[in-house]
C-alpha cells in the first residue's frame, strides 16, 4: 500500500462511472477500503458497482453523500475525472472542506509506484494493447495486475486484482496530460496523431507530451515504439529503446504472416530469435500490429514462449473494440473507433476479411471540436464503405460550436451511398437497408442502439 492510502479509510469517486474510474473504484474496494461514488446517470458498469457493495449516487447533491464520508477530510481521499464540470456541487464540497482531492491520473501514477509498470500510451491502439499484454501476463504463474480503457472478455472486467503479483499493466492515456503522471519501467507507445486538439491547441503539442511521457520512463527501463515515430525518442539516455512494426524490418516485426478468415498465424522476429507459429485470438490486421507491441514487452519481461503462444491465441478480445455483435446471413461488428486514422483501420480490415462483399458503417461523430478538426479525414475514411449512415455528433464535455454539424464531414464523404439521421432514426433507416457487412463506430452512446441492432437483423433473416 503506498503512502498516499496509509491512513486512508474510504475514498470516494466523482465521476464513479467511467471506464478508468470504476477500476479504481474495484482497486480500492479491493484493499478493503471503504468505497462510493457519484456519475450523472446508471450505466452496466455501475449497476455492476453497486452489486459489489459499492455506493453510488446519480444526484450531485452533497446532502445525500454517505455518512463515513462527512466530515472526515483526513480518513477520505477523493478522486475526480477531468469530464467533471468545476462547478458540480460535490467537487465543490469537497474542495472547499479540506479533503485530499486527485484527479485519476494523479492516483493512478500513486498506485504504480508499488508495481513494476508497463504503461501503454497512443492516440490509437492502447486499450487493445495494454489489454492484450495484460491477458498473456495473466496467462502466466506469477501474473499480473491491470487498469485498462475496455471491458476484456478474457477477463470481463477492466481491471485485473492480483495481490500476489508485483507486475502492472496501465493504459496510459494521452487526454489532459494524464499519462504525464506515469513513472514505467515499459512503455510502448502505439501512434501519436493528431488529436485532444482542444486540450493540445496543435500536434507538435501533442508530439511534446509524448516526449515528456518518455522522459518519465525509469532509468534502465525500455520502450517498445512504432518504428514510424521512433524519432521522437532519438536521443534518449538511460533506457533501451525497441522498434515494432507489421509492414517493414523492426526489431521485432512479423514474417510469414497468413489470413484465414480474418485470423491471422505469423512468425515474431525480435532482437533474441525468431518465434514460430503464432496465432492471434481476435481478426483484423491492426490486431496483429498491436499483437507484436504486446508481445515485445512480454518477451522483454522474460514471457517464454509456451506463455507467449497460449496468450496470443487464447485472447478473445474488448467489447466495442471490433467486437463481433452477429453472424449470420450477414455480419456486424461494433468498434469503438473515433479517429480517422481508427475509421481508415476498421475498415480496411472488413474489407480484406470480406473482400467481395458490401460493407455499410454507421459513425457518430464524437466531440464538436474533433469533427472540426477532422472533418476532411473523416470524410476521406469514411468514403472508404459503399454506404455510410452519419450520426449527429455526441457532444460529451462539450458545448455545441456554431457552424459544427455532421453535415460537415457528409458533404465531404464521397462513398456511393450516404445518409444523415439522428441517433433514435438509427433503426428505421437500417429497417430500410439491405445489409451485408455492418459496422457501427464512435466513442459516444452509439452502443446503446447495439443490442436494437442485433434483433433487427436476427429479425431481417428469419
Amino acid at each position: 500500500m503506498n503512502t498516499l492510502t496509509k491512513n486512508i479509510k474510504q475514498v470516494y469517486l466523482i465521476g464513479i462511472g467511467g471506464i478508468g474510474m470504476s477500476a479504481l473504484a474495484r482497486y480500492y474496494a479491493n484493499i478493503k477500503l471503504t468505497v462510493a461514488g457519484y456519475d450523472l446517470t446508471p450505466s452496466s458498469l455501475t449497476k455492476k458497482l453497486v452489486s459489489e457493495g459499492i455506493a453510488v449516487q446519480f444526484d450531485d447533491n452533497t446532502n445525500i453523500i454517505p455518512t463515513p464520508f462527512i466530515n472526515t477530510p483526513q480518513q477520505t481521499l477523493v478522486v475526480y475525472t477531468p469530464a467533471i464540470p468545476t462547478t458540480n456541487n460535490l467537487l465543490q464540497y469537497f474542495r472547499n472542506n479540506s479533503y485530499r482531492v486527485l484527479k485519476r491520473a494523479e492516483a493512478l501514477g500513486l498506485i504504480s509506484e508499488d508495481y513494476q509498470t508497463a504503461a501503454v500510451a497512443g492516440t490509437h491502439g492502447k486499450t487493445s494493447t495494454s489489454t492484450l499484454l495484460a491477458h498473456i501476463l495473466n496467462q502466466t504463474s506469477e501474473g499480473c495486475n491491470a487498469f485498462v480503457g475496455g471491458i476484456s472478455k478474457n477477463f470481463a472486467s477492466n481491471v485485473l486484482l492480483n495481490s500476489n503479483s508485483n507486475r502492472l499493466v496501465v493504459e496510459a492515456d494521452e487526454y489532459d496530460r494524464s499519462f504525464l503522471n506515469l513513472k514505467p519501467n515499459v512503455a510502448i507507445i502505439t501512434s501519436i496523431d493528431a488529436d485532444h486538439l482542444d486540450i493540445y491547441n496543435t500536434h507538435n503539442e501533442v508530439k511534446r507530451a509524448f516526449s515528456s511521457f518518455i522522459s518519465n520512463i525509469k532509468n534502465g527501463g525500455n520502450l517498445i515504439i512504432k518504428s514510424d515515430i521512433k524519432s521522437i525518442a532519438d536521443g534518449c539516455q538511460n533506457i533501451k529503446v525497441y522498434t515494432y512494426s507489421i509492414d517493414e524490418k523492426a526489431d521485432f516485426y512479423p514474417s510469414e504472416l497468413t489470413n484465414k478468415n480474418g485470423i491471422y498465424t505469423f512468425n515474431l522476429a525480435t532482437p533474441f530469435g525468431v518465434i514460430k507459429n503464432l496465432t492471434l485470438g481476435v481478426p483484423g490486421k491492426f490486431n496483429v500490429e498491436n499483437s507484436i507491441a504486446a508481445s515485445a514487452a512480454a518477451v522483454l519481461w522474460g514471457i517464454n514462449e509456451q506463455n507467449l503462444k497460449e496468450g496470443l491465441s487464447s485472447f478473445k478480445g474488448i467489447s466495442r473494440r471490433f467486437d463481433l455483435q452477429h453472424q449470420g446471413k450477414s455480419i456486424f461488428i461494433d468498434d469503438y473507433a473515433h479517429h480517422p486514422t481508427e475509421i481508415k483501420a476498421a475498415i480496411a480490415s472488413l474489407k480484406e476479411m470480406f473482400p467481395k462483399r458490401r460493407i455499410a458503417g454507421v459513425f457518430q461523430p464524437h466531440l464538436y471540436s474533433r469533427t472540426r478538426d477532422f472533418a476532411a479525414d473523416f470524410a476521406k475514411s469514411l468514403s472508404l464503405l459503399d454506404e455510410l449512415i452519419l450520426l449527429d455528433i455526441y457532444p460529451a464535455r462539450e458545448q455545441p460550436i456554431p457552424g459544427v454539424t455532421s453535415k460537415i464531414i457528409f458533404d465531404k464523404v464521397q462513398c456511393k451511398s450516404k445518409k444523415l439521421c439522428s441517433t433514435h432514426e438509427l433503426i428505421d433507416v437500417l429497417n430500410d437497408t439491405e445489409i451485408d457487412i455492418l459496422i457501427t463506430m464512435g466513442a459516444g452512446n452509439i452502443d446503446r442502439e447495439v443490442p436494437k441492432i442485433v434483433e433487427l437483423l436476427k429479425q431481417k433473416e428469419q
